[in-house]
Parts: C-alpha cells; sequence; structure tokens
C-alpha cells in the first residue's frame, strides 16, 4: 500500500510538503516562487510553497471557467520542542522541555520509542535556508508512572504536558549533545541553527492487519491519508473542463490561523496571482469563482465498535464504508443542500461508496478547513473524508479500501 510509505517519510509537515513536492515534480509540474513574477501556460501544470510546510498546485486546462479544488492539511498533534530543551533530572537523567501541538491523545504517547524530526534555520548568503531534519532513530521516550506509585492511573488520570509529558533523552552525560545530534543530521553546524521547528515523533511502522488485511494503523493517518490521495487523483487525473487546484495547508490542528494556513491569503494568493499570470482579470476571478467547488477533505470519526453510544443514531459511518459526507448545522462542516448533490454526484461517477456523518446533537465536534478557507474565498464547499478510529491518538485505525475511494474521488473530482 504506497500510502504506508508516504506516512512514514512524513514525520512531520514539513517532510509531507517535500515529498508532495517530489511527486510533483517528478509528474513534470513547475515549481514556482511568490518572490517571482509567474508567466503562466495554459495546460501546464505548477504548484507554489510556503514555509515549506504548505503548498498549492494547479493545472489550467484550455477555456476552462471554474475550479475544482481539492483542500487537506499536512499537519498532526505532537510535542514540539522548545528552545534550550535540554533539562537536567536528579544530576542523573537529560530530558528535554516539550509543548503540545494540537489536541493528541497524550497517553498514546508514553512508554514507546519516539525521535524527532521538522527543521531548522540556518543563514545563507544574504538569506536564510530551511533544512529538513530526521533524526529516523530510537532517542527519547515518555515514562509512565507505575502503577504503585499513581493508582489512578486507570481512573481517569490528567496527564500535564509540562511535568507528565517531558521525554527522557539519556543519561547526565548526554547534556549538551541533543543541538548536536540535530546539526549534524541536518548536515550543518551547531552554531549555524538560529532557529528551528522540531517535533517528537513516533517509531512504529504502518501496519496493515485483520483477518482479510482490510485495516491499517498508523501515525498520522488524520489527516495525510487525505492529502496524499488528493495528490494521486490530482495527478491521475485527466483535467480537460475546470482549473484543478490541489491545497495541502498546515497548522489546521492548531486553528489554521497562520500564513500557511487555511485562513491565511495562500489560496486566494495564489488563484489570483494564478489568473493574472494568464492575462484573466480580477472580474474573471470572480466569476470562475461562482462556478467553482472545494472539497474540504480532512478525516472524521467511524463508529466506535466498544463505544456505539458516542455515534448520531441514524448516521454511523465504519470503516472501509466509503467517501464521508459531513454535515453540521453550526456549518463548522460546510456542506448544504448543493454541495452534497455534487459530492454524491461525483461518488455515483467514480462509481465509490459514500456514507453520512454528523456529530451527536449533544455532542460538540470539530472544526475543519472548509468554513475556514471560505472566509478567503466564497466557493460552494462540502466537508468529506474518510472513517477512522482513534483520532489523535499517536497510532491511528483505518479502512484499506477507503484510500482507494478517497483516490477515485479526487480523480473524478478533477476530471
Amino acid at each position: 500500500m504506497e500510502l504506508l510509505e508516504f506516512l512514514k517519510k512524513s514525520p512531520t509537515a514539513y517532510q509531507a510538503a517535500a515529498n508532495i513536492r517530489r511527486m510533483l515534480s517528478e509528474a513534470g509540474a513547475e515549481e514556482l516562487f511568490e518572490n517571482e513574477k509567474w508567466e503562466l501556460t495554459e495546460g501546464k501544470t505548477y504548484f507554489v510553497m510556503r514555509n515549506a510546510s504548505a503548498l498549492i498546485a494547479f493545472t489550467v486546462p484550455e477555456n476552462a471557467s471554474s475550479f475544482r479544488v481539492f483542500a487537506a492539511h499536512a499537519d498532526s498533534p505532537a510535542f514540539k520542542i522548545k528552545e534550550n530543551p535540554e533539562m537536567l533530572a536528579e544530576n542523573s537523567y537529560v530530558k528535554l522541555n516539550v509543548e503540545a501541538y494540537g489536541g493528541m491523545i497524550a497517553s498514546t504517547w508514553t512508554d514507546r520509542p519516539l525521535s524527532v524530526a521538522g527543521r531548522v534555520i540556518v543563514k545563507r548568503g544574504n538569506g536564510f535556508a530551511s533544512r529538513l531534519v530526521d533524526l529516523d532513530d530510537d532517542i527519547l521516550l515518555i515514562p509512565n508512572v507505575a502503577v504503585h506509585m499513581n493508582p489512578e492511573i486507570n481512573n481517569g488520570f490528567k496527564y500535564n504536558v509540562q511535568t507528565d509529558m517531558l521525554p527522557l533523552y539519556g543519561n547526565a552525560s548526554a547534556k549538551g549533545s541533543f543541538m548536536k545530534r540535530i546539526a549534524e543530521n541536518a548536515g550543518v553546524q551547531e552554531e549555524e541553527i538560529l532557529g528551528y521547528d522540531l517535533y517528537l515523533t513516533t517509531r512504529e511502522d504502518p501496519r496493515i492487519w485483520g483477518p482479510e488485511q482490510e485495516f491499517f494503523s498508523a501515525p498520522r493517518i488524520d489527516d495525510l491519508e487525505c492529502a496524499f490521495a488528493g495528490t494521486k487523483g490530482f495527478l491521475n487525473a485527466g483535467r480537460q473542463e475546470h482549473i484543478c487546484v490541489l491545497a495541502v495547508f498546515d497548522n489546521e490542528e492548531v486553528g489554521s490561523g497562520t500564513r500557511q494556513g487555511a485562513a491565511s491569503t495562500f489560496l486566494s494568493d495564489t488563484l489570483r496571482r494564478m489568473m493574472e499570470g494568464l492575462g484573466k482579470t480580477e472580474t474573471d476571478l470572480m466569476r470562475y469563482i461562482s462556478g467553482s467547488f472545494l472539497a474540504s477533505a480532512d478525516n472524521g470519526h467511524a463508529v466506535h465498535p466498544n463505544h456505539p453510544e458516542k455515534a448520531d443514531p441514524t448516521n454511523r459511518p465504519v470503516l472501509n464504508g466509503g467517501v464521508l459526507l459531513k454535515y453540521a448545522a453550526s456549518q463548522a462542516y460546510t456542506t448544504d443542500g448543493v454541495s452534497a448533490a455534487i459530492v454524491k454526484d461525483i461518488c455515483k461517477t467514480a462509481d465509490v461508496p459514500f456514507q453520512i456523518y454528523f456529530n451527536r446533537s449533544d455532542i460538540r465536534g470539530g472544526s475543519t478547513l472548509g468554513n475556514i478557507s471560505l472566509r478567503q474565498v466564497p466557493f460552494s464547499s462540502a466537508d468529506i473524508g474518510l472513517a477512522q478510529l482513534s483520532m489523535h491518538s499517536a497510532y491511528e485505525t483505518a479502512g484499506v479500501k477507503d484510500f482507494d475511494y478517497m483516490v477515485k474521488f479526487a480523480e473524478t473530482l478533477f476530471a
């Protein structure tokens, strides 16, 4: 399963974006840069990156007059390493100082080998350069307190990030070596590192399992499964009728309010510059948007086998049941009658099943990319995704068939 290799090689949004960039480049797409003038040709495929963690790709067929957009995100909940991370404990251990990025299930990060990935920033000439980091080695672990010392551990214990979730790095002799290890991995000198965005990463490989090999488990299924499926669909599609746009944002797990998040102008900036590069006007852009559609793709919850009461009474998605169509009266999900009809029609054309997702009416659900990105570009939009279990765990579970369903959906969206 090609997805599993992508998940393994994408420990943070920086590696995920770099891997999608490589896929697009190998397929012949041309990279654009925000600080350069764009001169575009109809029929070609282009992409642009922002912050090395978000990416937008697009293809402009001749005579197209509307957009088809598939949006996902590349970040996942994790623990981010603070500046001056090393902490000496009991004059015997070195641990690292971390903070929470997003809403993870904290307990799932304990008692398992961990590593570090992300990026460092160094000065090169008159500017700054990003260097990817992926230690890809077992160097950390967050130890639980034994049940003998914490008898409440199985009675609703609340983990405190500042005290309970700091990873053990080594004995006292390891003091001062962490950033040296990071610099070596990045291929730079320690003193050259002027900034960094580094995260703890899990080390367990993705696996397919089940009596019929019907399930798979891995870190970061939410939302790299949709991001990778969208990329595959974008590259496989014929792209004859619409301006096709693949948008992979960062920072969804912390609200999207960054220059590379869905709340930023990244999408609107790219669309405006695209139209300018094709000799189109602002009026043309508004006209194209009025007939366009955005699929906001982010995974949702399957009915839990041990807690079916958590699901809506009449809309109960399952693993391997097809593409999720997600609704919320609060508009946390943007699906309405019109956009739902578009999704169902795409599924019918693609010959893939779909299933309906609602939160229970007495449980507040989360939000995702759709309603945030529409603040910048007023597309008709629906929220979709794939069903999974253990969302925001360090090791999540989903259905093998569903990934192929989403690839076919994206191919048909972009047809």
